[in-house]
């Protein structure tokens, strides 16, 4: 089992509507929402290349965002992680 793990941005949520658009792929087996921080759960990865798009939604006003975390890893054997990093760009 793979998990990705996204931190979310201070001061932003997942939309339902981004929630329920990954809960309809197959690849996706689980979401789940805990404090800040998005986990989702495939079965497992292969070759082919993967998108996933988490549509998010401000709901407070944070000055200075710092770049939230994503984290890529197998379930059974985490020393393989993978960390990536992206900021918000809005006006």
């Amino acid at each position: 089992m793979v998990i990705i793990e996204v931190s979310l941005l201070s001061g932003f949520i997942m939309t339902s509507r981004s929630r329920m658009l990954l809960e309809n792929r197959t690849i996706v087996k689980k979401i789940e929402v805990k404090a800040n921080v998005v986990y989702i759960y495939l079965e497992k990865l292969n070759d082919e290349s993967q998108t996933f798009i988490l549509q998010l939604e401000q709901v407070i006003q944070v000055k200075n965002l710092k770049p939230a975390s994503i984290k890529i890893y197998d379930y059974y054997q985490p020393g393989g992680l993978q960390i990536s990093y992206y900021s918000w760009v809005g006006s």
